[in-house]
């Protein structure tokens, strides 16, 4: 009877013993990245964040998360494999398809930072200088030169174009050229709504759109920009008039999760009255716009 009572007790002592030694490797097995992050935006329904860590140049993701109307994140504390963690060099935040039908990071990266011990402050840098945002700057001009018929119509305050007025226009952007998974695209914000001026990557070229623009010269001049004549919302104003109004240039994801503009505003300015040949100058918008935050490990 003894005998039985010692190996039972043994085998308990055993099975603790394992119990506790597996307990200790679970536990060591992940450890939690952390996010703090400022002025992300609500992706809608139909998109969602995610993060990645560059282990060995490659990225390995660290888990999906949301964000509310006010900025919240649905999720800060990511638990990650610790050998992974340890060695990640970097940390990268994509914008990617809810569901997502993609193991691998999308073409829309958009915060980025290299681990300096265990933080890493992340930012919006769009590859090598100058491909930050921090000296942002431009110009735009009032016209509307695709209702031009030889005459000045008096009507050149419902038109901005993007650049220095000029035969022809010129473009003066200082701005980064975006890589895939960006795109440019300006806006004048209405009595409704922001309304888009059209997409663009190339400053000295036409943008995606003329919708709204006149009929003797549809194509307008060879910079981004937009005449406000035609097919303009209800409840915009008839004649459409920009200045006063908010003139804003803004980088948006490719796919464009929202027809809203996106929350990177680098450039903004209300607009006052002078026409073409006067130019007026963006203010640099950035500081107000850009997330920025850290990751800790």
């Amino acid at each position: 009877m003894k005998t039985y009572i010692s190996l039972f007790a043994m085998a308990i002592l055993l099975f603790s013993g394992c119990s506790s030694d597996d307990d200790a490797g679970e536990r060591n097995t992940t450890s939690n990245l952390n996010l703090n992050i400022d002025k992300l935006e609500d992706l809608g329904p139909n998109y969602a964040y995610e993060g990645w860590v560059m282990v060995n140049g490659s990225p390995v993701t660290t888990g999906t998360f949301t964000v509310d109307g006010n900025g919240n994140l649905s999720q800060t504390s990511f638990p990650v494999d610790t050998e992974t963690l340890e060695a990640a060099t970097a940390f990268i935040l994509t914008i990617e398809p809810s569901p997502d039908p993609d193991p691998a990071p999308a073409a829309s990266k958009y915060l980025a930072g290299e681990f300096t011990n265990s933080t890493a402050s992340i930012s919006t840098n769009f590859g090598p200088a100058p491909g930050d945002f921090s000296n942002a700057a431009g110009s735009f001009f009032l016209r509307t030169p695709t209702d031009e018929t030889g005459m000045n119509n008096g009507n050149d305050t419902s038109g901005v174009w993007f650049g220095l007025p000029g035969m022809p226009p010129s473009a003066d952007f200082v701005l980064p050229t975006l890589p895939e998974g960006w795109i440019y695209e300006g806006w004048v914000v209405g009595d409704t709504g922001a309304l888009s001026t059209g997409t663009f990557t190339d400053f000295g070229a036409r943008d995606s759109s003329n919708g709204f623009s006149g009929t003797q010269n549809n194509a307008g001049p060879p910079v981004p920009g937009e005449d406000f004549f035609n097919n303009l919302p209800a409840g915009e104003p008839s004649p459409f008039l920009v200045p006063g109004r908010n003139v804003v240039i803004t980088v948006e994801p490719v796919p464009d999760n929202s027809p809203a503009p996106f929350t990177l505003k680098p450039l903004a300015k209300i607009a006052n009255s002078d026409t073409a040949p006067s130019a007026q100058s963006f203010d640099n918008n950035v500081t107000n716009t850009f997330p920025t935050g850290t990751v800790s490990r």
